[in-house]
């Protein structure tokens, strides 16, 4: 499957080489496809057959599926630029949380209660299928989580119930998660700030070695 990854930062790049590892060929998008960061990533991959860079429009393009991993301030920016029309038809997996930093203080989230990331991107691509995954863990465990409790819990929502089942089964069961599906685009109302809460431990311990699990009887 062709996958494009709009955003080159540290989660673009983890879920890439997952991707790669899978058989998949990818394409990262970024605003800067000559930059050093991206190009080093490019040339220094096991998989370099399976791996380019180019624009946002040029991935939004390439992609049968596309994830968007890009910084909540630039997101509308990148899709703006990525053209909405190239997503149409195509399930998009959108990883960010609406974070605001500012100086000297831990970051917050800037939407709630009766919005979220997730139901605007969704608005803003009318015509593609929005999955939330991915947002609720830091990058070093995206990809084949290794848990003394066992794989995590990795909870996801949309619209499409055919665009989940397909990212469960594309993308989060080969990663090496369980997963569970907890309804509509709106339920990212949740799902951001459950990841405020993964950021919050984060900050109060100083390591990222955690990530969620349900239990169930």
């Amino acid at each position: 499957m062709k996958i494009g990854i709009l955003g080159s930062g540290e989660v673009g790049r983890k879920l890439a080489a997952g991707c790669i590892d899978l058989g998949h060929h990818v394409m990262i998008g970024t605003r800067n496809p000559a930059k050093e960061e991206i190009r080093k990533w490019i040339d220094n991959t096991e998989h370099k057959e399976n791996a380019c860079v180019g624009s946002f429009a040029e991935a939004a393009t390439f992609g049968e599926l596309i994830i968007i991993s890009t910084l909540w301030g630039g997101t509308e920016n990148a899709i703006n630029m990525a053209i909405s029309s190239n997503f149409n038809d195509k399930i998009v997996v959108d990883t960010t949380n609406p974070l605001e930093f500012a100086k000297d203080v831990p970051p917050k989230l800037s939407l709630g209660y009766d919005k979220s990331a997730g139901e605007i991107i969704q608005s803003m691509l009318p015509n593609s299928k929005v999955v939330k995954a991915f947002n609720i863990v830091g990058n070093p465990h995206m990809v084949h989580p290794d848990f003394p409790g066992g794989p995590p819990t990795m909870f996801i929502c949309g619209n499409f119930k055919d665009a989940k089942n397909q990212v469960v089964e594309k993308l989060l069961i080969p990663f090496g998660w369980e997963s569970i599906d907890i309804g509509g685009i709106e339920q990212s109302r949740l799902l951001e700030p459950l990841a405020m809460l993964w950021i919050t431990y984060y900050i109060e311990t100083g390591s990222g070695n955690h990530a969620f699990k349900l239990l169930k009887k």
